[in-house]
């Protein structure tokens, strides 16, 4: 194993290990806000003919809350990852970033980035 493929291995698995461990640093009580962001992602993945989401298996959706950084008094920056699947099996991973509070969970828009998408076929 040559050395550049051993860099690139030990970078992946440190990332992974970040971020599982990234959701439980957070200490303060953060907006209980998933349904904004994934709802908007729902609606971004079906804009971009990514895939069509009446075809989505809402029972099996991922939802992980990997960041949340407070900006100032009860304003937060949330980063999730979703994991969608649709009825065939195909998986479609998005990270969202977006800012909410305790009162208002869509203080911003929802900007949604496709890490992953998989097809069974």
């Amino acid at each position: 194993m040559n050395i550049n493929k051993l860099r690139y291995i030990m970078e992946k698995l440190f990332t992974i290990i970040l971020l599982s461990i990234l959701p439980t640093l957070s200490f303060a009580k953060t907006p209980d806000c998933y349904n904004w962001p994934m709802n908007m992602t729902k609606a971004w993945l079906k804009n971009a003919n990514i895939t069509d989401i009446y075809n989505l298996d809402e029972s099996k959706t991922k939802i992980t809350l990997l960041a949340s950084e407070k900006k100032k008094k009860d304003l937060y920056i949330e980063i999730y990852h979703f994991v969608f699947f649709d009825k065939q099996g195909n998986t479609y991973e998005v990270i969202t970033q977006n800012e909410a509070s305790q009162e208002e969970c869509s203080i911003s828009d929802v900007n949604s980035y496709l890490i992953s998408k998989s097809h069974t076929h």
